[in-house]
């Protein structure tokens, strides 16, 4: 199976099964000096963690990190940076009904239409669990940006049709929030819709917004690797995706140019100052200096007990009721998710950034 491995100089292998031994990462091309300890990389991995509120699945795990390699005294090395979560609560049995038919909204029928095999305990690599490795490999990469200044923050902005008010919104909120809304009104009125949704045995979606601060003006490659193009791959990559925006995103189509476009106010320490920001941090697929805009759009939980309609494997139709332990909502677990992924992206970008002019490089190789 190829697709496992992302990045070109900040590269990242994810390897395991959602019941399998284990599930982790491979870093290769992580510059040596970072101070990093698995204690900061714990950190988020405690975010997308199952079990914590009655939102999520009620699987047990410690998800505890090792680091196996490639950080020696609390900096990393320079050399490959292995990270490893061992499974502890496996229980395969839970989905031994399903191997002979597709669940609605799973990736099922597709393996099986790829490969003519599919690891049916809890979806294999297709399952959500897969995400630990993209988590711990995004605090390494966070551990990068923060030395140059760069943060990256992520939270839900919806969840259905409740969203979020930014005037009532605080950063500090995100952690009295089960759902990490920065808008504890609006959190509350999530929570009364997921309970209503719970009791209807079904799930609900919602839409997660990330705002990167700090990144410098020019990061980015024109054509195909644009920045945005880059980010846009990132966030469709994780599972449960299904529709992406910078900036005003879609809202553009029913703007005018002259409310679309940016005014230039003025230049600052060769930054430009904008008035608004409208194309989200990013112009011509290169970064502009000004705050990045991302949101992702994150579907239902496909695994509901309501009855449903589906086909067995060989293609008898049937009625099926999803047993097991689901997420009845996937937007909170993944809000770290889109933030580990972005600051995968922005690392990677920025080290590939460093090539494109030839006095950068005369002054850093001048002796």
């Amino acid at each position: 199976m190829s697709g496992s491995t992302f990045g070109t100089l900040f590269k990242i292998t994810t390897w395991g099964e959602s019941h399998g031994k284990g599930i982790g990462v491979v870093i290769d091309g992580c510059p040596a000096g970072i101070p990093l300890g698995e204690e900061m990389i714990q950190a988020y991995l405690n975010r997308r963690k199952p079990g914590q509120t009655r939102y999520s699945t009620p699987r047990k795990e410690n998800d505890l990190v090792t680091i196996q390699s490639g950080v020696f005294e609390g900096r990393t090395t320079g050399t490959p940076i292995s990270l490893a979560v061992l499974n502890e609560t496996q229980r395969s049995g839970d989905y031994s009904e399903i191997a002979g038919y597709y669940r609605p909204g799973h990736a099922d029928f597709t393996f099986d239409a790829k490969y003519g095999f599919r690891d049916y305990r809890g979806g294999g690599r297709s399952s959500g669990r897969e995400t630990i490795g993209r988590v711990a490999a995004g605090a390494v990469a966070c551990a990068l940006l923060k030395e140059l200044g760069i943060e990256v923050c992520a939270y839900t902005r919806s969840i259905g049709p409740i969203q979020i008010d930014y005037k009532n919104c605080k950063k500090e909120n995100l952690s009295s929030s089960p759902i990490y809304m920065p808008d504890l009104t609006a959190s509350a009125a999530a929570e009364e819709y997921l309970e209503a949704t719970m009791q209807a045995h079904d799930s609900a979606g919602g839409v997660i917004e990330c705002i990167v601060s700090g990144m410098p003006a020019g990061i980015g490659e024109p054509v195909f690797d644009k920045l945005d193009a880059a980010l846009a791959k990132a966030i469709f990559s994780i599972g449960a995706v299904k529709g992406f925006e910078i900036g005003s995103g879609f809202a553009v189509a029913n703007k005018r140019g002259s409310e679309n476009n940016d005014a230039f106010l003025s230049l600052e320490h060769g930054v430009a100052q904008k008035q608004t920001n409208h194309a989200g941090g990013i112009l011509g697929g290169i970064s502009d200096g000004s705050e990045i805009i991302l949101r992702a759009a994150i579907k239902a939980t496909p695994s509901i007990s309501a009855t449903q309609q589906t086909v067995t494997r060989t293609g008898e139709p049937i009625s099926v009721n999803i047993k097991g332990r689901h997420d009845p909502v996937i937007v909170p677990r993944a809000v770290v998710v889109v933030e580990a992924m972005t600051a995968l992206t922005l690392a990677d970008q920025l080290l590939c950034g460093m090539t494109a002019r030839m006095d950068k490089i005369r002054e850093f190789y001048k002796k």
